[in-house]
């Protein structure tokens, strides 16, 4: 699951508008869960939806519109979990699009183990971050807790003994991009014509 919904207030636009040289960034991250062998990608679009589909590649991906984007981050993570309809499914990888140096090795690291009943977490120098992994047992409970832009945190809070923490210092870059320094320092822009809600 790729959360793409955000309005960016802080790097000047939508981040799913957000590319990177004349590749959109939403590609990039579809690319990347499709090269690290997840079976299913959503996207969870929000802020410039319609522009984000008139201007981006989304053939990869099942795509997931939150019309409650504005209420942060929790109401995303709902909206995901709420299209994975396949039974099949054990457990679900999450990303924020605004993570340019999400590796697919990163990736695959942290999805080893989908069982069930995961919580797996990707660490850069020793701090929580992403990819995570949240096994479908835990699904319920993630959706009732995510709230406004703290996500899942409440939920891994409260489960926090049950987390498996792994290192991805060595395949990948954690940062995520919120602000207008960052974006200069990974080549990333919102085209002009672009820019809006």
């Amino acid at each position: 699951m790729i959360i793409a919904a955000g309005g960016g207030r802080r790097i000047g636009g939508p981040e799913a508008l957000l590319h990177q040289g004349e590749k959109p960034l939403v590609s990039q991250m579809i690319d990347t869960m499709a090269e690290a062998g997840c079976a299913q990608v959503v996207v969870v679009l929000g802020a410039a939806a319609e522009q984000v589909r008139q201007t981006t590649d989304l053939s990869g991906a099942t795509v997931v519109v939150n019309r409650a984007w504005g209420t942060g981050v929790g109401s995303s993570i709902r909206a995901g979990l709420a299209a994975l309809t396949d039974d099949e499914i054990e457990a679900v990888v999450v990303v924020p699009v605004d993570m340019p140096g999400l590796t697919a090795a990163a990736v695959r690291r942290v999805t080893a183990l989908p069982y069930p009943d995961v919580l797996v977490c990707a660490t850069y120098d020793g701090l929580r971050g992403y990819p995570m992994l949240f096994g479908r047992r835990h699904w319920s409970g993630i959706a009732t807790l995510a709230s406004a832009d703290v996500g899942a945190r409440p939920y891994l809070l409260a489960h926090k003994d049950q987390i498996v923490d792994i290192a991805c210092d060595s395949v990948a870059d954690g940062s995520r991009i919120d602000s207008p320094e960052l974006m200069a320092l990974y080549g990333l822009s919102i085209p002009e014509q672009r820019v809006g809600a």
